[in-house]
């Protein structure tokens, strides 16, 4: 994607006209990357983040880069391969959420390993059969989408926010919604984040790790590849 320099935010942040980087938020890691001047210098994006109140993306460069002028024009390369995996490990973490249907306290997606905090006090969760049902929504192959409803249409349907301590944002008339199945019949829930577009992609997963963090709470760690025997 080509785009304009419009300022720059901090010691090494960029901020452009538009911008296809994902900004951290939700629990998944901002994007990085790389943005290439005409001549094709080259310079480094090691995270993307929100600028106070959501007002811009601020792209970060990392420390020391000779940084483009505002007014110019750049191409911003996405490293791909690494918001792919992020993709699928969200989209993982939505499947939990339908395995594991309560409340959550807390999240974190990653490369390699996400998280998932419940509000789980009387858990007797196993590994091995959470893992078997979350590989079933994957082989099913199940569509994603996105779709909008109505602030009111939320109010109507308060199940569909699995968060007990995080509201989605409002103030802009709709919400959005991140579907798996046909018609939402699998789930639906509103998010920000990046997603496959359906759940085969995910590829295969397991729970690595079942942990108690209070009385009421249980965090379930995925992790790609098959479950170790």
């Amino acid at each position: 994607m080509e785009a304009r320099l419009v300022g720059l935010s901090g010691a090494s942040g960029l901020v452009f006209d538009r911008t296809n980087f994902y900004a951290a938020s939700g629990g998944q890691p901002g994007d990085s990357g790389f943005v290439e001047r005409g001549d094709g210098t080259k310079t480094r994006i090691v995270d993307t983040v929100f600028s106070p109140g959501k007002q811009q993306v601020v792209m970060i460069a990392e420390p020391d880069a000779e940084l483009p002028s505002p007014c110019e024009t750049l191409t911003l390369h996405v490293d791909w391969q690494r918001r792919y995996r992020l993709m699928r490990m969200h989209t993982a973490c939505h499947l939990l959420s339908v395995v594991c249907p309560f409340p959550i306290t807390g999240a974190a997606v990653g490369e390699a390993e996400s998280r998932i905090d419940f509000d789980w006090p009387e858990a007797e969760a196993d590994k091995a059969a959470i893992s078997a049902q979350l590989m079933d929504l994957v082989t099913a192959n199940h569509p994603v989408f996105v779709r909008d409803i109505t602030e009111a249409e939320l109010d109507a349907n308060p199940g569909l926010v699995k968060s007990a301590n995080v509201k989605p944002p409002r103030g802009v008339g709709t919400v959005r919604l991140v579907c798996i199945g046909e018609a939402s019949s699998v789930d639906a829930q509103p998010c920000g984040g990046t997603h496959v577009s359906e759940t085969g992609e995910v590829g295969e997963i397991h729970i690595g790790k079942i942990e108690k963090k209070g009385k009421a709470n249980r965090r379930l760690r995925i992790r790609f590849g098959a479950l170790p025997r």
